[in-house]
């Protein structure tokens, strides 16, 4: 996998050089690099010869002088230049299987790369590492880790990931903890597997690693229509049960260092906890905390809004379902502001099947169909529908497609965990 550039950033070196988007990273000081992080290590010398390839095929080579800290402005497709780390896995709950034909390629590929894992905060089960990679993540210190454990538990791990090298997660947690790798890890719960008694093993198992344990976090099992196996959903007399046990075992090591994503609390019916219950969002990404960060976000900015807005602004917020109620209310007080107008969209999950309800799966298929006709010119979505750097969503069509589609021109707000930029849409 090349070191293709995407993007420039704005007042770089790369942006004086007028390297061209597109452009393939060759070499810098002679040595070709295998990902961001030896990348990272490279601009560091604050004299570079670099090659780059442009789109059209000519090698161009440039030679600088920069400050020590200083960066080049590139911004790469991918962060491993060489091959992605495939996943020796073929875990129960894969959701890369629960995909339908014809999607980009992408998105069929099973990663379980720890450099994407030090890098974008993607989990990894630790069954593929050899001595090599164990002797770079020592020596450079890679951490923290993101770790998918599902259980400590060696018969269930492995039968859960198909995998015999998966029984061998607590030998792969004692070399960590040897070399004071940070690690924040996860339990993907499947009912009638890892749950209950099992889950209270792993929760226990994991506090033995406490000097390195930077938090866990239980998400339940996601699962689409195209799904061939029979794995249950969690209901939500399990999310109860699990909100109950994470409970407790907080309160018997003193710390909360576990936390259900938001999706427990919604299906179990229950008020979302407060900002101390995540110790520190360090697992946002996995839904762990968003909707509190999202709503304490708009609880202060509403207070500093005026009472009237010069024109009259009205706009559609295309949300997830799971995010519904949060918006819901966020509209209910906007709209008391003479000039705004708010209408609040959840987006359903035809193209993935009613149990998938998370914002990061909405479709340009699902986003046509549910809003042509009834929505404002103005609409907004969150930037996690798209793929990183451009303006494709999941099934292939783009923003210009789903504008073009619904009569409306698309507004993408880049940080799901703020409502900064929907205020200043409104103000």
């Amino acid at each position: 996998m090349p070191a293709i550039i995407t993007a420039i950033e704005q007042n770089s070196i790369a942006e004086e050089l007028e390297i061209e988007v597109g452009s393939e990273l060759l070499s810098i000081n002679g040595e070709k690099l295998k990902d961001y992080i030896e990348y990272q290590y490279a601009v560091m010398a604050e004299e570079l010869v670099f090659e780059i390839k442009t789109p059209n095929g000519e090698i161009e080579e440039y030679e600088i002088e920069k400050d020590f800290e200083e960066e080049l402005g590139f911004v790469f497709e991918s962060a491993i230049f060489d091959r992605i780390k495939p996943c020796a896995n073929n875990c129960i709950f894969c959701f890369v299987d629960q995909q339908p034909e014809g999607l980009r390629d992408s998105l069929y590929i099973k990663d379980d790369d720890y450099r994407l894992s030090y890098l974008q905060g993607t989990y990894v089960t630790l069954t593929n590492l050899t001595k090599k990679d164990k002797e770079r993540i020592a020596s450079q210190h890679l951490g923290p880790l993101f770790i998918s454990v599902h259980t400590t538990n060696p018969e269930l791990r492995a039968k859960m990931l198909n995998n015999k090298n998966a029984a061998n997660l607590m030998k792969e947690l004692d070399f960590l903890e040897e070399n004071d790798i940070p690690i924040n890890t996860q339990v993907v719960l499947c009912p009638d597997y890892n749950d209950g008694a099992e889950l209270e093993r792993t929760l226990n198992d994991l506090w033995k690693y406490k000097s390195i344990l930077n938090s866990i976090a239980i998400v339940p099992v996601g699962i689409t229509k195209f799904r061939q196996e029979k794995i249950k959903q969690v209901d939500k007399e399990k999310a109860i049960e699990t909100i109950e046990i994470v409970e407790k075992f907080n309160k018997k090591i003193k710390k909360n260092i576990a936390s259900v994503s938001d999706e427990f609390f919604l299906m179990a019916e229950k008020e979302l906890p407060e900002k101390k219950y995540y110790n520190g969002y360090s697992q946002l990404e996995d839904g762990v905390g968003s909707l509190r960060c999202l709503i304490d976000d708009f609880k202060k900015r509403i207070k500093k809004v005026p009472k009237t807005v010069k024109s009259q602004k009205e706009f559609t917020v295309a949300c997830s379902v799971s995010a519904k109620d949060a918006f819901i209310m966020f509209a209910d007080q906007l709209n008391k502001i003479d000039g705004i107008n708010l209408q609040v969209h959840p987006i359903k999950s035809d193209f993935w099947g009613e149990d998938v309800n998370v914002a990061g799966l909405i479709t340009a298929q699902d986003l046509i169909n549910q809003l042509k006709g009834i929505c404002h010119k103005n609409v907004i979505i969150p930037s996690i529908v798209l793929r990183p750097y451009t303006t494709e969503f999941l099934d292939g069509l783009t923003v210009e497609d789903v504008e073009k589609e619904i009569d409306a021109k698309i507004h993408i707000t880049q940080d799901i965990y703020s409502v900064k930029e929907l205020f200043e849409l409104l103000f």
